[in-house]
């Protein structure tokens, strides 16, 4: 019998956004097991806050039946004020992540949904953190995670991710390109099932370097890389000029498109379907998809929240995921 897949959601920093999504979703019909894993009680306290009605299961592991909701506890450090960050529950944050990636390396869930987390409280906090791509990706002993936006006609991967900008030259070698660009290849073949994908290479500098006059990068370092995964049967364009990337002409027959940067990629994606754009992690030994999107804790428990980025992160892992003994 086909099996369900089993999604495990960690709804991120409680004083923000992130329970207000979790509950809003549950008000709909679910078309898998999704899993939930928080305080139960900081749960009902932000559905009682919503004025919507909540009733969640403990989960028990039964993948039989019919799609349902789940709640797996953590018990939370401190009580949340709803918009109000407290830097003694990034504990119980990190913890929700470990939890639902050990069960998701277990095999006990078949993806990892995550909602918005706060970095900076969890620095505060004294614990080194940069975000979900590389806590979950060190945790998973997966070599080489990139982060990948996608909304539904646009998907776009990062070489570097959260790092300075004067950081990032120097993080631009000929191997991480490659890398970069083996592991969009194979998951784009893997995950989202397009046999032979077509990737646009963005350049890093100015009008891709300008013949080496604006930087020597695309001549050094992404147009070799280029040249030779595309000698191995790859299909990549490239280095383009990141301003003209995105043009529609460029964009034709182009499966995804990898940035040298963050806010490089990741604005255009945003501009283009902010409401739709989910964030992906490549490169792990399952599917991980978020909300693209911070804590928003002004939203937090006001009931003006939009729940669409949420609900993309939970269908695109929902339709991705391979369930275990399927």
């Amino acid at each position: 019998m086909s099996r369900l897949p089993v999604l495990v959601v960690t709804p991120g920093e409680p004083a923000g956004v992130g329970l207000d999504l979790c509950v809003m979703l549950a008000q709909t019909r679910p078309k898998s097991h999704e899993i939930i894993v928080c305080d139960p009680q900081v749960l009902a306290q932000r559905a009682e806050r919503l004025g919507l009605n909540l009733q969640l299961n403990l989960w028990d592991g039964d993948r039989t039946g019919e799609p349902g909701r789940f709640v797996l506890p953590v018990p939370i450090a401190h009580p949340v004020e709803p918009g109000r960050l407290d830097r003694g529950n990034a504990g119980y944050v990190l913890k929700t992540l470990e939890v639902a990636t050990d069960g998701c390396l277990r095999g006990e869930f078949d993806a990892m949904v995550t909602g918005p987390v706060h970095k900076g409280i969890i620095n505060d906090a004294g614990i080194p953190f940069t975000g979900h791509t590389e806590f979950i990706a060190q945790r998973s002993g997966a070599p080489t995670p990139v982060m990948m936006l996608a909304c539904p006609d646009l998907r776009v991967a990062l070489v570097t991710i959260h790092v300075p900008l004067s950081h990032v030259s120097a993080l631009i070698t000929r191997q991480r390109v490659s890398d970069m660009l083996k592991v969009l290849h194979r998951d784009l073949r893997v995950r989202f099932g397009i046999p032979n994908p077509r990737i646009l290479v963005c350049g890093l500098n100015p009008h891709a370097g300008e013949s080496g006059h604006l930087g020597n990068e695309e001549i050094e370092v992404i147009g070799p890389v280029v040249r030779e995964l595309s000698g191995l049967g790859m299909r990549l364009l490239g280095p383009v000029p990141a301003d003209t990337a995105f043009i529609p002409s460029q964009l034709r027959d182009v499966d995804a498109v990898l940035a040298m940067y963050h806010d490089q990629g990741l604005t255009v994606v945003k501009h283009h379907d902010f409401e739709n754009t989910v964030n992906i992690t490549l490169g792990l030994p399952f599917l991980r998809t978020s909300v693209d999107h911070g804590t928003a804790l002004e939203l937090a428990a006001s009931g003006r929240a939009n729940p669409s980025s949420m609900g993309a992160a939970l269908a695109l892992a929902r339709d991705h995921a391979v369930p275990a003994g399927s």
